[in-house]
């Protein structure tokens, strides 16, 4: 019962003591795969670029430094009400200035045009996805021909939480992800084992072919 409430929370954080200590775990956990998802995705200046499940803006905080030219874009959007407003409070600043636009939305359903985004990337987002070939459809959606997407996980961290049922059915595993990416028209679909700072995790790539 208490691995599926941590999951739950995990996935879609509220504005509760299990809520709060999810963000915390996310915080501390995210924080090396959110600013390397960053760094592998090659993000230009002048590129528009999409987090899936930002939770509390940390990967966002890294991308925005990252778009310095006029048409720089960041576009974030989480599932969970209290995330995003936790990113727009950590990311006011950039929001009123029309750099940043946050949507509180479904990521099967994201209220974005068709072929608009050069780059996307998420963190421990994937796995908690009610239907992966929806989510991936819609990525693939809006992103541009050629656009890169760039997921990042701890592969072994993710496998004990799926044996302690924190994180329910197989959708957590990396071949029915990169199955989906495929199904829906990403090309070049890999993974790739890393380390930063001792602290090993894997990416996984797709190129957005149409």
């Amino acid at each position: 019962m208490w691995a599926a409430k941590v999951g739950k929370e995990l996935g879609h954080p509220t504005r509760s003591v299990a809520g709060w200590l999810a963000t915390k775990i996310l915080k501390v956990y995210n924080q090396v795969l959110e600013e390397n998802a960053v760094q592998l995705c090659k993000i230009r200046p002048g590129d528009t670029v999409l987090e899936v499940g930002h939770g509390p803006g940390l990967g966002l905080q890294s991308a925005a430094k990252l778009l310095t030219q006029p048409t720089g874009q960041l576009i974030g959007v989480d599932y969970s009400e209290y995330m995003h407003q936790m990113a727009s409070d950590r990311m006011k600043k950039l929001v009123a200035s029309g750099k940043v636009t946050l949507h509180h939305c479904d990521v099967a359903a994201m209220p974005l045009g068709d072929s608009t985004v050069d780059k996307v990337f998420h963190c421990n987002c994937y796995y908690f996805w009610p239907d992966l070939r929806k989510g991936a459809a819609e990525i693939h959606r809006v992103m541009k021909a050629g656009g890169l997407m760039v997921t990042t996980l701890r592969l072994s961290g993710v496998a004990t939480a799926a044996r302690m049922g924190i994180i329910p059915g197989e959708n957590w595993r990396p071949d029915n992800y990169m199955a989906a990416l495929r199904d829906t028209g990403f090309t070049d679909v890999r993974m790739e084992n890393k380390c930063h700072k001792y602290i090993g995790f894997q990416a996984i790539y797709a190129t957005a072919s149409k």
